[in-house]
Parts: C-alpha cells; sequence; structure tokens
C-alpha cells in the first residue's frame, strides 16, 4: 500500500512537531491542550527514530509549505559518531531555512523540564541523571506510555509561570560546555503564533 501523502491544503500556513520519542510527543499535546497552542502533533511524527528518519520527515512536512518544529534529545549523537555526522548534516542544511527550528536537548529533554524548577546548569552525563535530577520535583516521573499519556505532569511544569522561568535558566545555557535546552525557542514560536489574529 502506498503512503499517505499529505494535503498542502490542510498544511499551508501550519505549525507541525516532529520529535524523537513519546515524551517529546506527549509534552507537547499536552502543552497544546493546556496552553492553547495551535499546532499539530501526530503520532506518525513521532517514534524511537534516528536522525535519518526525522530528517525525513521534516522534508515530507516541508514539502507541503508548513512550518516544521523538530525536536530531539542530542545525547545519542554524542555517544554515536555516525548519528553526530546526520546531525552536524541536518542541522547545516536547515541552518538558514526559515521554515525548520531544530530544538535540541543534552542530554534529553528531561533538562528542559528540570529548568521548569531549578537554575541548573551542571552536565549531566546521559539521561539518566537529568531523569533523576527532574524526580526531586516531579517524584513520580517515569518514561513510560501509562504515566506521560496523562496531563497532569505537564500541568506542574506549566504551574506558576514555570515555563518563563524556565526559559530565562535555558537562554543562559552554554551549549559548547554543559547541558543545553533550545526548547524554550519552540514554546516562543507557539506563542507568537497564538499571539497573531488569524
Amino acid at each position: 500500500m502506498p503512503k499517505r501523502q499529505l494535503q498542502t491544503r490542510n498544511l499551508t500556513g501550519s505549525i507541525y512537531i516532529v520529535g524523537e520519542g513519546i515524551t517529546e510527543q506527549f509534552y507537547f499535546t499536552h502543552l497544546r491542550q493546556i496552553m492553547g497552542y495551535r499546532c499539530t502533533i501526530r503520532p506518525r511524527f513521532f517514534g524511537n527514530t534516528s536522525i535519518k528518519e526525522i530528517q525525513k520527515k521534516v522534508e515530507e512536512l516541508l514539502s507541503n509549505r508548513v512550518y516544521v518544529i523538530c525536536v530531539f534529545d542530542a545525547d545519542v549523537s554524542v555517544r554515536d559518531d555516525a548519528e553526530n555526522k546526520r546531525l552536524a548534516g541536518f542541522i547545516k542544511k536547515h541552518k538558514d531555512n526559515k521554515n525548520v527550528l531544530i530544538c535540541s536537548s543534552l542530554p534529553s529533554i528531561e533538562y528542559w523540564f528540570l529548568l521548569h524548577f531549578e537554575n541548573n546548569h551542571s552536565y549531566f552525563r546521559d539521561s539518566k541523571s537529568a531523569e533523576d535530577a527532574l524526580r526531586k520535583h516531579l517524584t513520580s516521573y517515569k518514561k513510560s506510555a501509562e504515566y506521560l499519556e496523562k496531563e497532569k505532569w505537564v500541568q506542574e511544569l506549566c504551574a506558576d509561570n514555570r515555563i518563563s522561568f524556565a526559559t530565562a535558566n535555558a537562554k543562559v545555557c552554554d551549549k559548547e560546555t554543559q547541558s543545553y535546552t533550545n526548547v524554550y525557542r519552540a514554546i516562543e514560536i507557539l506563542e507568537d503564533k497564538n499571539n497573531k489574529k488569524v
């Protein structure tokens, strides 16, 4: 059966979010609901994928004249030379593309979540260490579909203007020397779209 093509007329002017795994998928799905963000998130644009697979999804969407936010963890590319080369090529290819925003976190998106609670600029060697630090605040946090599909954890991240706090914290991270995240840039784009008249 041939792969279903995306319908251009339905996508023009839209923001689509593509990501690496279910954590990103559920986070942005809940965020869209809680914050009223206007974006499209589909399960088929997420999964445990390689940079090559993510790039294919991005290319498919770009051919339909949409804005794509691509969210992934950078820890895999740090440990794997081949993935690191693919990632560098992917970033270089889309560096000047005004319709793509590449959002990465090192070691993982859990570092972005952690910044909602504390101004922590430590280096986290892997995603497990970032998750352990996050659990000091979200004690029941688990990378399981059963946990992630519930909206409550994202509500906790959004409470008390924590997104603004996380954004301020993320903006001073040094990508060259420690853990970092630029997921805040996706939030800024989504906020901007919400503030514009349709």
